[in-house]
């Protein structure tokens, strides 16, 4: 893993994610809007509006004060009577912005779920726009100092590298204790971020909430599920996230199946079989844990080690479509001492650089501080000692050489956290009957939300479906499919829910490599498919990065 909260971002990305999404060319000024309990639009984004909609901070006690959700709609282009309503999309994290990234897939969207909806989404309490926001720092250069003591640390690097993360999660819980002067940690766990999204539902017009959720958005389209049974309009959950690495192995095998069959060609880590791949592979980590190579771009500056390595790794087993190629040409790069390929992959903003030209806009690139809020206020508290966490960690380890990955959530992370609400939901996450049922969705090998995953939440909800996307990643917005996105649209305009064991083809393969189905079915694609083609493309690439990049704390 990576340091006590540098985990989450790779359990929840969406994310887990940097900084920001997506730019707006035209900055929206949130904190010169008037929060109001109503949905008072206005123009933002050129083609967007947005209204700051105030909520109680606890639905049970109206003396704890308000906070002012920062809400963003793409309007429908429909007739009044062709229109369907809101549509609540949230894009992974948690802590992600989704005023960000519906600025860059809005239209995409409507193009995938229908133009008779108008697409919303909202950075959840204490998130980005959204006041008061959770900060766990009292300057922007005391951020940037914890974040460079954070360098990715494997739990099996070292002798010290659990107690170091220990350490570090119970400083990060006092210091966020210490700092939490609006109040906010208190209140920003996901069953209280789902009576947000009732409650802008209602503002609508609407009783039942019409929502798509990817990653921590399926937590969260589940836990309103269990927590509102009655008020299931639509919802549609994409990767049913867990702790457990039931298929992490199985996305690294397919690095391994897929380069051997692509050919040298088009992956440069390329050996006539997988298991020479493997052994290949093997033998530059264990080369690189004996001697790590330093490395200088042109924007930064760094040593690519074995912690490096494994995290790089890992990552690309949230999007294999677009980074296994590169990450085999990175390992191959540094077989012979060149690790810049690999240290680039993981460097999507220069890092020694402060862009101080938007002083105007209000504070928001909390996204890590949110993650570590949102996962461990959520979670039963953590107590373990010290002892107990190694003990745990040799457990874990059994079932997968990737677990320095995938412990951290409510064990590491949030062994140290102090801020908890009395009361807050603490599951099942079920409901014998909902109003609707839900659409589940998978796919054949995602690192953190196996298929098992989405078959417990399925049988939490009876009568509900779940859709198999064959394509190794995280959620399915890894790799465009036609047949995926039509059983969206189908469930979103008509109701209608895939037939049991339907599993779904991709318009991708790994490695680049021109697989003769998957050019057939291009080549038949009509006019109409292709748009939906270069949708889905904008929404995985605009999500993709809450997956991918690298996230401090």
């Amino acid at each position: 893993m990576i340091s006590p909260t540098r985990l989450f971002k790779f359990l929840f990305a969406g994310l887990l994610l940097s900084p920001v999404v997506a730019q707006s060319t035209s900055p929206f000024l949130w904190d010169q809007l008037t929060p109001s309990q109503d949905l008072d639009w206005v123009e933002c984004y050129s083609t967007f509006e947005c209204t700051r909609l105030q909520v109680p901070l606890d639905y049970s006690n109206s003396s704890a004060g308000t906070a002012a959700l920062a809400v963003i709609r793409l309007p429908s282009n429909a007739s009044q009577a062709e229109y369907l309503g809101p549509l609540l999309f949230n894009p992974g994290g948690p802590g992600a912005s989704g005023v960000d990234t519906l600025v860059t897939t809005g239209p995409s969207l409507q193009v995938v779920f229908g133009s008779q909806y108008d697409i919303v989404s909202f950075d959840p309490r204490g998130v980005s726009y959204s006041t008061p926001v959770a900060s766990f720092f009292e300057t922007d250069a005391e951020r940037a100092l914890w974040n460079a003591g954070s360098l990715p640390t494997s739990l099996n690097a070292s002798s010290e590298a659990i107690p170091t993360t220990w350490a570090r999660a119970h400083l990060l819980g006092q210091l966020a204790a210490q700092r939490d002067t609006s109040g906010i940690l208190t209140y920003m766990t996901t069953d209280n971020v789902a009576r947000d999204m009732l409650q802008m539902t209602e503002k609508f017009g609407y009783e039942k909430l019409q929502y798509y959720g990817i990653s921590y958005g399926s937590i969260l389209g589940a836990t309103f599920a269990a927590l509102f049974p009655d008020k299931v309009g639509r919802i549609l959950i994409d990767a049913n996230l867990t702790i457990e690495a039931t298929e992490t192995d199985k996305v690294l095998q397919s690095f391994f199946d897929g380069c051997a069959a692509a050919g040298p060609d088009l992956c440069a880590f390329y050996e006539p079989t997988a298991a020479a791949i493997a052994a290949r592979l093997a033998a530059l980590t264990a080369s690189i844990r004996a001697q790590p190579v330093p490395v200088i771009t042109p924007t930064a500056y760094g040593i690519v080690d074995y912690s490096f390595l494994r995290s790089v790794l890992f990552t690309s087993f949230y999007v294999p479509y677009t980074l296994f190629a590169p990450v085999a040409e990175g390992l191959a790069a540094l077989e012979g001492g060149d690790g810049s390929i690999l240290f680039s992959i993981s460097q999507t903003t220069p890092p020694f650089q402060c862009d101080c030209s938007n002083a105007t806009e209000p504070f928001h690139l909390n996204n890590a501080e949110a993650v570590v809020a949102i996962q461990c206020g959520d979670a039963v508290e953590v107590t373990d000692s010290l002892d107990q966490l190694r003990e745990f960690y040799a457990n874990a380890a059994r079932t997968s050489e990737f677990v320095e990955f995938l412990v951290g959530a409510n064990r590491f992370s949030c062994d140290g956290w102090q801020v908890y609400r009395e009361g807050r939901f603490l599951g099942p996450v079920a409901a014998a009957h909902t109003s609707f049922p839900l659409l589940l969705l998978t796919t054949s090998a995602d690192p953190v939300a196996p298929k098992e995953a989405a078959l417990k939440t399925l049988a939490g909800f009876p009568g509900s479906a779940i859709l198999t996307q064959d394509s190794p990643g995280h959620a399915s917005i890894t790799a465009p499919s036609i047949c995926t996105s039509t059983y969206f649209r189908q469930y979103f305009q008509n109701g209608s829910l895939p037939a049991p064991g339907t599993v779904c083809p991709v318009e991708a393969s790994l490695f680049g490599a021109p697989a003769n189905s998957t050019a057939s079915r291009r080549a038949a694609l009509s006019a109409e498919e292709e748009e939906v083609l270069a949708a889905l493309k904008i929404i995985g690439d605009s999500v993709r990065p809450l997956v991918t990049r690298q996230f401090q704390l």
